[in-house]
């Protein structure tokens, strides 16, 4: 499986952006998609995540101005933040939990990262 993430950028504070995760290869299910965070000095850090049948978290940072959403004919999901804050400011790291067979164990993949910084 391999995750091509896209979006990220510099974005004052209060803007918008829109991340989106891209999975291609062979599968035969993506359980769960998602979108971790790291911060120079900080662990990396649960963002949102989706799984196939629609269950959603959230940081508790995050809830209420990030949205994650997923296409599961094209195998992408789509993170949209609103309100963000100088503390969304980070590497945004693209995670799925797939199985590549029906009787596989969950195997976690994970995207090249894509940098977001929130200043004015």
């Amino acid at each position: 499986v391999q995750l091509q993430a896209s979006g990220g950028g510099l974005v004052q504070p209060g803007g918008s952006l829109r991340l989106s995760c891209a999975a291609s290869g062979s599968f035969f299910s993506l359980w769960v998609m998602g979108w971790y965070r790291q911060a120079p000095g900080n662990q990396r850090e649960l963002v949102a995540s989706i799984s196939n049948v629609g269950k959603i978290e959230y940081s508790d940072s995050v809830k209420g101005r990030f949205t994650i959403f997923r296409d599961n004919g094209r195998h992408t999901a789509y993170l949209s933040m609103d309100s963000l804050k100088p503390e969304d400011t980070a590497v945004y790291i693209c995670n799925a939990k797939a199985l590549l067979a029906w009787n596989d164990r969950t195997r976690d993949y994970w995207g090249q990262g894509t940098q977001v910084t929130v200043s004015s």
